[in-house]
């Protein structure tokens, strides 16, 4: 078992007793800072984080990014990824209609938010850093529909990369947020089917327990502007729909992780989410498993959607990119 634990520019105590060494780095630039700040007042002025309504704010989830730099330098093509609408997208520079590595990106957004074009500049981001085709999904949505809805696309998405030709060895699962909780559900219900495993799987700033039991919930509520204790119980009522929080088809903490495959965890410091994270860590730890766990000072829930505003989100991708190069079977030529 190997457990590998990263404070990326600088070190940040931990909310959870863990039995792990941080790496001692950088502290955080005062220019991160205050980009971060400057995110913060965006989002905030936008409101995509305070209507009462889910569809309302879904819709200004939908403006913030408009207004993002789309993909460059890819080359996108819709599909229908076993009855999901999807885009497959890769480097502009590669010319194929399926190439030999893929990431399948699941986009957060609280289940109740986020499309292929909210998350499509993250997505090219990765496809042209890890020379990868990158598969990008439009998932169902609550609250038009809830669990196991967005699970069941996801779990499709995957099965057809595997029926396009893509070895399992060649394929890394990643996403944010609940798309994180998402990545982490398909490779948990392949490992009960005794199915073919992706390479390895990559979880950003993931939500992994709807019961909200993380001391960094209390300890980190000044802190994270956008997720807490509140907006969880939102996600978790449109989602789950009287379904047990500690049910582990929704609470992806609460599983068995026995030959879960390699895992790199990133999370903000400031996040209540924080525990989510380092709990998981421990977790896929006890029961054997390769987990890295990055813990970035002074970033908030999601930061690695907004590579385009901010340092240390291109430098996370970067570093996803570099995870995901890792693990495939067929590495590309140098």
């Amino acid at each position: 078992m190997t457990m590998v634990v990263v404070t990326v520019f600088g070190f940040v105590p931990f909310a959870s007793a863990f039995a792990a060494e941080a790496v001692d780095l950088p502290p955080q630039t005062k220019a991160s800072s205050e980009q971060i700040e400057k995110l913060i007042g965006v989002i905030r002025e936008n409101g995509a984080m305070s209507d009462k309504d889910l569809l309302r704010r879904r819709a200004d989830f939908e403006t913030l990014m408009a207004a993002t730099p789309d993909a460059t330098r890819v080359q996108i093509r819709r599909v229908d990824a076993n009855g999901v609408d999807a885009d497959l997208m890769w480097p502009a520079r590669l010319h194929h209609p399926i190439g030999r590595r893929a990431i399948l990106y699941l986009h957060g957004g609280g289940f109740y938010s986020g499309s292929l074009r909210t998350h499509r500049n993250i997505a090219s981001s990765l496809a042209k850093a890890a020379s990868a085709d990158v598969l990008i999904i439009d998932y169902r949505l609550a609250p038009d529909y809830g669990f196991s809805a967005q699970t069941d696309d996801a779990i499709a998405a995957y099965r057809w990369l595997l029926m396009s030709g893509y070895k399992a060895g060649n394929i890394v699962i990643a996403g944010e947020s609940v798309g994180a909780t998402l990545a982490i559900e398909v490779v948990l219900n392949q490992l009960r089917l005794r199915g073919a495993l992706p390479a390895a799987v990559i979880a950003m700033s993931p939500v992994t327990d709807f019961a909200a039991t993380g001391a960094s919930l209390v300890t980190n509520a000044a802190s994270d502007p956008f997720m807490g204790k509140a907006e969880l119980t939102v996600i978790r009522d449109a989602f789950a729909r009287g379904h047990s929080a500690v049910d582990p088809d929704i609470s992806p903490l609460y599983a068995n992780f026995g030959g879960f495959p390699p895992l790199l965890i990133q999370v903000g410091s400031r996040e209540t989410l924080l525990d989510d994270s380092t709990r998981l860590a421990d977790k896929v730890e006890q029961a054997g498993g390769n987990v890295s766990l990055e813990i970035w000072p002074g970033m908030i829930h999601q930061w690695q959607i907004f590579p385009f505003w901010l340092d240390d989100a291109r430098r996370s991708v970067a570093r996803v990119a570099e995870f995901a190069l890792s693990h495939f079977a067929d590495k590309p030529a140098q």
